[in-house]
């Protein structure tokens, strides 16, 4: 069970840098994501995203569960990507602790051997024992929409429309999960990137729209978030049809918008094909009976 009483950020910090200090192996401590971004708003959900650069990895920091509950406590509930087999480790000779501890509080803890590379995202030194640390590059604009160039766009657009038809076919075959992981995957991926693109415009790429577009609510017009909610569906097939023409709307209103932004064309005719084929497969289906119950 959880604990109420959340250790503050403050709190978390001292631990995480008395650790450092009194372990002669660790050189130094960063700390990036959200806590490292000033123009993300602080909340108490907020990962704290640490990597203790060391002398050396092995053994003391690799696959030890004993290291980790003696210095921060015991988990509630761990990950550890490099001792995992069904998802391939990145084997680059780092290890990362994923840990969530019974108060709430989240540690994405990553030991390594290699230098740091400066690759542009935001981040925090902590700690420097040596003072050798190299200088971290101030870039504000890392999470910025990136403006698309008309190759880009005009691959989005096809992607987006090509997949509908997938989807039309596992509805008529009444194939929900197919149905629903093209839907809300390679379908939904689309939408959000146009979605992300036509915020950027309209801001000239000098805004984020957060992971996955969590800052849609905030960024896009009422008219077209209301449409986006609507693109969600349950498992009734006939509202998920509802869905994937919602979604058809939705993504050619924001690919045109911004098209005439940057000055690109969109493929009225591969919209118009996609549609067609879409309302003959769902008549075809529903001249045959429509469907039985969701999932049968």
């Amino acid at each position: 069970m959880m604990r109420t009483a959340r250790r503050t950020a403050q709190e978390m910090l001292d631990l995480i840098l008395q650790v450092a200090r009194e372990d002669e192996n660790i050189r130094s401590v960063l700390m990036v994501g959200s806590r490292a971004n000033p123009d993300c708003a602080p909340d108490a959900y907020q990962d704290f995203d640490v990597c203790y650069f060391v002398r050396r990895v092995k053994p003391d920091y690799w696959d030890n569960m004993a290291w980790i509950e003696e210095k921060f406590g015991r988990p509630a509930l761990v990950q550890r990507p490099e001792s995992m087999e069904l998802i391939p480790p990145d084997n680059d000779g780092s290890y990362i602790y994923l840990m969530i501890f019974p108060d709430g509080n989240r540690i994405d803890l990553q030991v390594t051997e290699d230098p740091y590379v400066d690759d542009g995202e935001p981040a925090v030194l902590l700690l420097d024992k040596d003072g050798d640390f190299p200088e971290i590059a101030v870039k504000p604009d890392f999470w910025h929409v990136k403006k698309p160039g008309a190759k880009a766009f005009a691959d989005c657009c096809n992607e987006f429309h090509w997949c509908l038809n997938n989807v039309a076919k596992a509805i008529a075959r009444e194939e929900l999960s197919l149905g629903m992981d093209m839907l809300n995957h390679y379908v939904r991926d689309m939408l959000v990137l146009m979605l992300s693109w036509y915020v950027g415009a309209a801001h000239e790429f000098k805004i984020s729209v957060g992971k996955g577009g969590k800052y849609f609510q905030r960024l896009l017009p009422q008219e077209m978030y209301d449409s986006f909610r609507r693109t969600y569906s349950d498992a009734e097939y006939a509202h998920m049809w509802e869905a994937s023409f919602e979604m058809l709307d939705l993504f050619g209103k924001a690919a045109r918008a911004t098209a005439a932004q940057l000055g690109y064309a969109y493929d009225e005719a591969e919209e118009a094909g996609i549609r067609e084929y879409m309302e003959m497969v769902r008549g075809e289906r529903l001249s045959t009976g429509g469907y039985g119950e969701p999932g049968r």
